[in-house]
């Protein structure tokens, strides 16, 4: 079987230039399509069931696989990227968060996005953020702002240390409550107070995912509400996937032998038994690697950003891609 297999992440790929929020971080979809030729050149696209089949004794992968994943279940990936895939011949797996799709609720994840994509001042979000705080102290047990700096106050591959606490924050550093309160009060400030409408236009929705899953793509689970596993109790860990199943089972998706990518690639030894216990097939983290099909645990697979690899056809090879064919 072959060893190596690269597992390629994205997230928004879309017309961002010229669009009614240029800031976002995602892919141009002219990039997308320069990235799908630069991988026909380099590698054999392969499909999640592929990839299961090959780890249990079946037919083999080809040579330098690679799997292509969709996270977070956003209508660029049904408007845009499904075009392509059907056009370029090529297999994805999506994993959608259900809350999103099913509720046409925002995420917390996505307001801050665009949050940040439509203040040009994150040193003031910060100041906000902080002022709500110090002003809910007598309601909720809280750090210090000393603290808080302390533990997240730091930088990642694509973001600064003030963005990233600005993310931690309202993403899980914060009492639920309270952080979505200031989550809903500044994505009403800075970027729409139809939150509602702002939904639907970005997530796709169960007759998209379901067409997806008849057009030959795979649909995975991305949890229910996309929380931080690790702030969950296993008991609610279960809830929270189970709830998703219940909406891969409404567009024809079994629940036996599912897939699963951890929403912010964040979870505990505990979920990996949650996992098992419901049958999952495969799952999909944030660490940075190629995963070694003969040596990774399944419900610990790496992937690569699309970042990562080249958007061009003609680009040299990339590191990743050496590294692939060693």
């Amino acid at each position: 079987m072959n060893n190596k297999l690269t597992v390629l992440m994205y997230h928004y790929v879309r017309p961002i230039v010229g669009s009614q929020h240029p800031s976002i971080r995602g892919l141009e979809l002219a990039d997308f399509e320069g990235q799908i030729d630069y991988i026909d050149r380099h590698y054999n696209v392969v499909s999640v069931s592929d990839v299961v089949e090959a780890t249990n004794g079946g037919c083999p992968l080809p040579t330098n696989p690679l799997l292509l994943s969709f996270d977070d279940g956003y209508s660029d990936h049904y408007r845009y990227v499904l075009p392509v895939l059907k056009r370029r011949k090529k297999k994805g797996v999506f994993f959608p968060p259900a809350c999103a799709v099913s509720e046409r609720k925002m995420l917390d994840v996505n307001k801050i996005h665009f949050l940040l994509a439509n203040s040009s001042d994150h040193e003031s979000l910060v100041s906000q953020i902080e002022r709500a705080i110090d002003s809910a102290r007598s309601e909720f047990d809280l750090f210090s702002l000393k603290e808080y700096r302390e533990q997240l106050w730091k930088t990642s591959r694509y973001d600064t240390a003030e963005d990233i606490y600005i993310k931690r924050m309202l993403q899980h550093a914060l009492p639920e409550r309270l952080r979505s309160c200031i989550a809903d009060e500044l994505f009403r400030r800075y970027v729409t107070e139809d939150e509602s409408g702002f939904a639907d236009e970005l997530y796709m929705s169960e007759e998209n995912l379901a067409e997806m899953l008849a057009q030959g793509m795979e649909i995975g689970s991305h949890g229910y509400a996309h929380y931080w596993l690790s702030s969950l109790s296993p008991v609610d860990q279960a809830k929270d996937i189970d709830r998703s199943l219940d909406m891969l089972e409404r567009i024809g998706v079994s629940r036996q032998g599912f897939y699963f990518s951890y929403p912010y690639g964040d979870y505990t030894h505990e979920t990996l038994g949650v996992l098992n216990d419901k049958n999952c097939a495969v799952a999909f983290t944030t660490k940075v690697a190629l995963a070694r099909l003969d040596s990774s645990n399944l419900f610990e697979l790496p992937r690569l950003d699309t970042n990562d690899l080249p958007k061009s056809g003609l680009a040299p090879q990339a590191f990743w891609t050496q590294d692939a064919l060693v």
